[in-house]
């Protein structure tokens, strides 16, 4: 069981940096798998990247593959998601998803139970 809570969005400049993160709670989280998915406007949710337990294996989208890295701190109970060189169109609303087990694919939104409200980037050009 676990509660996500997302923070770290606001506006940035084409080229610029944010760095997002999801505070979760639960004894058990460093056994879940945590996620990134973001949606835009008129847009489908997508996913963006996934990270298994703190040595495990990372996933990307290969929209953001080389910009951006998820990484994870499980003694404070968080998931964090750097973004570099920021494109206009990485605008979206950016949210936190956890799994403990699933079968599917880890970028198959419908895989995880668990999400967070999200968080706003907006990034201008």
């Amino acid at each position: 069981q676990v509660q996500l809570v997302e923070s770290g969005g606001g506006l940035v400049q084409a080229g610029g940096s944010l760095r997002l993160s999801c505070v979760a709670s639960g004894r058990t989280f460093s056994s879940y798998t945590m996620a990134w998915f973001r949606q835009a406007p008129g847009k489908e949710r997508e996913f963006v990247a996934a990270k298994t337990w703190s040595k495990g294996s990372t996933y990307y989208a290969d929209s953001v593959k080389g910009r951006f890295t998820i990484s994870r701190d499980n003694a404070k109970n968080t998931v964090y998601l750097q973004m570099n060189s920021l494109k206009p169109e990485d605008t979206a609303v950016y949210y936190c998803a956890a799994v403990e087990y699933t079968s599917g694919s880890l970028s198959n939104q419908a895989e995880y139970p668990h999400w967070g409200q999200g968080t706003q980037v907006t990034v201008s050009s």
